[in-house]
């Protein structure tokens, strides 16, 4: 593999594996036998407890691709530390759960290249399961054109990370990923509207998004965290208070039944009379379940 064109965008995709060894290997071949071939890929484990190292190693044998393995420092670090080897035009930081469609990059360059002012592209998904099957319902987003408002408030659903080509130039003027955040995408989309980019989003399938019980995205609590803490940046931003209002009332609903004791803690942020329509259905949810 890395063996660069210098008549095509190079194309770098940072992998940060951790105790994924039953999904790396699909992971890691999809990337490999892309049609667009001037790919740069780096494959950093991130201290697997599992068989990931052994297998990996393996497979850089086989396909010629930058492996390292680390102490575990968390997912922000490990690509910060993918970004510091890398030397390509764009990037994708790709989950090792996941699985390219084999044209994906072919699209995405040229997404990129005929889009100057955007910072980065994204594309659909398709949802499997642990065993790589194709879930029963999908959901498909609309071409579009998301803009930092679009984002922050919220108008319409973002780009969905295992699709996402990013223009490095963008990553570089907004400075890499913040280690204290755990979602890191949310972030990067914000930062990058933020310096005046647009994200292109395309109605091509770009991606398989492996669902189970490890996704950080089951994690209700962390994510309503999280995403607390990467708004507070945009305190200035006149809709604010409606952000965070909607973020609370997102989250209610859904630990309202699955997580009573987040659901009860949120429910307290808003005096009875403040109580949005989605609050009130959670509320219903919360009793009756």
């Amino acid at each position: 593999m890395n063996s660069y064109s210098p008549d095509k965008p190079l194309v770098s995709v940072i992998v940060a594996s951790y105790n994924h060894a039953n999904f790396i290997e699909a992971c890691i071949k999809s990337i490999c036998q892309q049609t667009y071939k001037n790919i740069e890929l780096v494959v950093i484990d991130d201290g697997s407890s599992d068989a990931s190292d052994e297998l990996i190693r393996q497979l850089s044998l086989q396909y010629g691709f930058y492996y390292e393995r680390q102490k575990n420092q968390g997912l922000c670090n490990t690509l910060n530390k993918g970004l510091s080897l890398i030397k390509g035009d764009y990037v994708c930081c790709f989950a090792s759960d996941d699985v390219m469609m084999l044209d994906r990059i072919e699209k995405q360059v040229q997404v990129m290249e005929n889009n100057p002012e955007a910072g980065a592209c994204s594309g659909n998904m398709i949802a499997i399961n642990e065993q790589g099957e194709v879930l029963l319902k999908q959901k498909m987003r609309e071409k579009r054109v998301l803009t930092f408002d679009d984002i922050f408030l919220g108008k319409v659903r973002g780009a969905p990370a295992p699709t996402v080509m990013i223009r490095k130039a963008a990553l570089d003027e907004v400075g890499g990923y913040d280690p204290d955040i755990r979602i890191e995408d949310l972030y990067m989309w914000l930062k990058i509207t933020q310096a005046g980019y647009t994200i292109v989003h395309s109605t091509d399938l770009y991606s398989y998004y492996r669902q189970h019980s490890t996704n950080t995205h089951s994690n209700i609590r962390l994510m309503f965290e999280n995403e607390l803490k990467i708004i507070e940046d945009y305190r200035s931003h006149p809709a604010f208070n409606d952000v965070v209002k909607s973020l609370v009332a997102r989250s209610f609903v859904k630990a309202s039944s699955c997580d009573k004791k987040l659901a009860k803690e949120l429910l307290l942020r808003f005096p009875v009379a403040q109580y949005p329509m989605k609050l009130i259905k959670g509320l219903g949810r919360m009793i009756y379940s």
